[in-house]
């Protein structure tokens, strides 16, 4: 039997690219897909040849040009991307480089993919720069919290607890043992959502803030009706979760109205359009002092009108802040 140092599978996969460039003979397949290893056997490269062809790839053998190639324009490498296919991937590739970090990689990763089983035209017009441009919060992890980000999210794929050691903002260092659901990026950092087998609940944990993870042997059962979007759609950041949710209603001047309709901080809202251009959105949130802070935001284009205890507490910011800079 034919010794080689590379599994089958490694040299099917080259058979199918040196196919794809339909200008290869019978011999030159063997230099082809060897690529510094042994040339496969005569008897070898025929059976290659047939396991594909039982697999459905519709190559066959062009006499005239005495080369191996696909039938019908039938292609492995170029993807025909529509206009709109091409923008949303170059623009995918803007967002990614302005996260940054294992996320922004990643992203950056697959979009090259993708432009490299793209058209020359794809290709070329990828590489002419975004239309888009992203503002967001660049997310830089130290080594330790890259770290642990890849013991995570690989944790989270393949269902397995994880023991970590958690500092919270006080500076109080805990252990935990947790099941990680899921992931939220907001305001430059990355969280974790999980359910911490300790406290018996769901937490968020900022991931720059664990240390000392570990992937445990044992696994878990994430709950089928978990969706971590909705896990953050009542929280402006996606990291503040109470019990029952308050009503917050803001009324927002017409020089800004539509910049209020636009920035959608919260799934559940309702919008009314006042008379003067004005408007007013009643925001359904799960922490009433996360919306204040962001409402402070806005300076004077922007009214707490309901309820009492948010009014005043925005009122309390106010002075403090004004005591502070006079």
């Amino acid at each position: 039997m034919e010794r080689t140092n590379e599994p089958k599978i490694v040299l099917l996969v080259r058979l199918l690219n040196a196919i794809d460039e339909a200008r290869h003979s019978f011999e030159s397949l063997k230099d082809r897909i060897a690529e510094g290893t042994r040339r496969p056997s005569t008897r070898s490269l025929r059976r290659y040849l047939a396991v594909l062809s039982d697999a459905g790839f519709p190559w066959y053998f062009d006499r005239a040009t005495n080369t191996y190639r696909f039938a019908g324009g039938y292609s492995l490498k170029r993807l025909d991307l529509s206009g709109g296919e091409l923008f949303g991937l170059v623009a995918l590739r803007s967002f990614g480089a302005s996260l940054g970090g294992a996320i922004g990689q990643s992203i950056d990763e697959i979009t090259e993919k993708l432009l490299g089983s793209s058209s020359n035209s794809a290709k070329a017009k990828a590489e002419s720069g975004s239309p888009v441009a992203f503002r967001l919060s660049e997310i830089r992890l130290d080594a330790g919290g890259e770290r642990a980000f890849g013991i995570l999210t690989a944790a989270e794929r393949a269902s397995r607890s994880v023991e970590f050691v958690y500092h919270d903002k006080e500076g109080k260092s805990t252990t935990r043992v947790v099941d990680p659901y899921g992931f939220i990026v907001s305001g430059g950092r990355i969280y974790c959502v999980a359910y911490d087998q300790g406290r018996r609940d769901k937490r968020v944990f900022a991931v720059d803030n664990v240390t000392e993870a570990r992937a445990l042997v044992s696994t878990f059962v994430k709950p089928t009706d978990f969706d971590v979007e909705a896990y953050a759609a009542a929280s402006i950041s996606g990291v503040m979760h109470g019990g029952d949710l308050s009503s917050v209603r803001v009324r927002f001047a017409p020089r800004v109205a539509k910049a209020a309709i636009a920035a959608r901080v919260v799934a559940e809202r309702q919008i009314s359009r006042q008379s003067d251009g004005a408007v007013e959105i009643d925001y359904r949130v799960a922490d009433v002092d996360e919306l204040v802070r962001w409402v402070l935001g806005w300076g004077s284009q922007a009214e707490i009108v309901d309820p009492r205890p948010a009014r005043d507490r925005i009122a309390q910011l106010a002075n403090d802040i004004t005591v502070k800079y006079a």
